[in-house]
């Protein structure tokens, strides 16, 4: 899953990103308002980390901006002012969820998987046959054997089984699993798939063999 973190603190921005990579989240950082705005409204997130008083056009305006243009990712805003009257003004502005500084780690990604929960109708275990994926403990399994997979593996497989029996082609797969920094041109997404074959498929070949490459389009797991 793919998060937007808009905050100029240059320090907790860099905390956060650390933070969310360690659970498997693929981060973007963005360090004005007006950049986020264009940002935010011509790339697919699963949720906006979105600081309050930023340069260029702050948190509130950013807020408003992407909902009168129609784009309703689920927004988190953080700020230091904490009044009820500021709470009342941020989330009227189009925010889902309102976070004071300072914050613990533990409490924004509670936070943040709570939004993620809101917005999406998919049960809490995703399962496609016998391989099943707990989102909030990260734990993979196949017929009651629970595999492990790296970082990149988890957040690739838990985007297909968000996306069952659905063609999930190469630039979608970029766009959620990797940052912007990510070389499209590289054969990363290639090479992981090889990796997912052989520790899902391969692995249990009485099983049904989940993952189909649809030529010149893109992949699909299959149950």
């Amino acid at each position: 899953m793919r998060i937007l973190v808009v905050e100029d603190e240059l320090p907790l921005a860099h905390s956060i990103k650390v933070g969310l990579e360690d659970e498997k989240f693929a981060v973007d950082v963005i360090h004005n308002g007006g950049y986020a705005y264009e940002q935010a409204s011509v790339e697919e997130y699963d949720v906006i980390v979105l600081d309050r008083m930023l340069p260029e056009m702050d948190g509130l305006e950013v807020c408003k901006k992407l909902r009168e243009h129609k784009v309703f990712t689920p927004i988190l805003m953080l700020t230091a002012r904490n009044s009820t009257e500021d709470k009342i003004e941020g989330l009227e502005s189009g925010a889902d969820d309102y976070l004071a500084k300072p914050f613990s780690f533990g409490e924004l990604l509670a936070r943040i998987r709570s939004l993620i929960r809101r917005s999406t109708t998919k049960e809490t275990i995703l399962q496609i046959d016998s391989l099943t994926i707990n989102p909030n403990t990260h734990i993979v399994t196949r017929s009651g054997k629970e595999l492990n997979l790296t970082a990149k593996e988890y957040a690739m497989l838990e985007f297909f089984l968000r996306h069952p029996n659905q063609i999930v082609t190469r630039e979608q797969i970029i766009n959620h699993v990797w940052d912007y920094s990510h070389d499209s041109m590289s054969n990363t997404i290639e090479v992981l798939m090889k990796r997912l074959r052989s520790k899902i498929d391969k692995a249990f070949p009485h099983e049904k063999q989940l993952f189909v490459t649809i030529r010149g389009m893109g992949y699909k797991i299959a149950g």
